[in-house]
């Protein structure tokens, strides 16, 4: 088994035919790779812009690509998805996150009518798998590239926010913590509809209590101390794209906030709790003045 991992970059770009922005692709950037994690082939390609007509400043500035460095560019999108379906034959394409896959997909509606990829026969986010194997990430907080890098003390080589560079970062994240057996738990078939409608699926947070998907018997905490049962003293308040209460502790009287997100996703409505430590009151000047005094 091979395996591909891929990395675009894009511009923002408004198109008058849609009436609406697309994040049009201006770079290809993949690595292929073994079973033994060994690079066998790489892939790099610049993309001559069809749609916008300028460079976000934004996005020129990290990557150090210019519109004009774009428009010399020998390839069209549908000539760069050519080539690249040809490279990744029939390895299992990943991306770092479903962020990549999502404006591929775009992209490939605009420019060809298709609403599918049909050159990728099965598919892994690598986002997914490191978080797991890592154990970080959480409803809230994404485990992005650069953090997973830093956390096992892994730098990138070449430019980085390039496609190739960060298709390499990605790879040299995945050859660290490579598991096959769980790797293969993430890799999903994705020539039927059931992948794309999970894929198109926007999740959101549910901020309203009273929302019927919001199961009130799922926001309990128990005492971080001691594991009793705590008791809820405040209403929920919505902050943060969460819910937040306060709490205390019949056993040991340990009193802190809880917060709840609530986010729907594709496979159902996932609950996740996060116990904030209350803050320590801090000395105000007067009596510290006061303390100094009295020494």
């Amino acid at each position: 088994m091979t395996y591909v991992i891929l990395d675009l970059e894009w511009n923002s770009a408004y198109s008058k035919k849609r009436r609406k922005y697309i994040n049009e692709i201006f770079e290809f950037g993949a690595v292929k790779i073994d079973d033994s994690m060994n690079v066998i082939d790489s892939f790099s390609m610049l993309v001559r812009p069809q749609i916008g007509k300028f460079m976000n400043p934004y996005v020129k500035k990290l990557t150090n690509v210019t519109f004009e460095e774009l428009q010399e560019a020998e390839n069209t999108y549908t000539e760069a998805i050519r080539a690249f379906a040809d490279f990744l034959s029939d390895s299992v394409l990943l991306t770092w996150s479903t962020s990549d896959l999502l404006a591929l997909l775009d992209n490939q509606h605009y420019f060809t009518g298709v609403g599918k990829l049909s050159f990728m026969k099965r598919y892994c986010d690598l986002q997914s798998y490191c978080e797991h194997i890592l154990g970080v990430g959480s409803a809230s907080r994404q485990l992005g590239l650069s953090t997973c890098a830093e956390l096992m003390n892994i730098t990138a080589d070449g430019e980085q926010h390039r496609a190739l560079t960060d298709a390499q970062l990605s790879y040299k994240c995945l050859k660290k913590i490579f598991r096959k057996h769980v790797l293969e738990e993430f890799i999903e078939d994705s020539t039927d509809d059931e992948f794309y409608r999970k894929l198109t699926f926007k999740s959101k947070h549910i901020t309203d209590i009273r929302n019927p998907l919001v199961d009130r018997s799922k926001m309990f905490f128990d005492c971080p101390e001691c594991s009793a049962r705590c008791v809820q003293k405040s209403k929920w308040n919505v902050k943060s794209r969460s819910f937040k209460a306060f709490f205390v502790c019949p056993e040991c009287k340990n009193e802190f906030a809880g917060q709840v997100f609530v986010k729907q996703k594709y496979e159902g409505v996932v609950f996740t709790k996060k116990i904030i430590e209350p803050e320590q009151p801090q000395e105000n000047e007067a009596s510290k003045t006061s303390e100094n005094n009295n020494q």
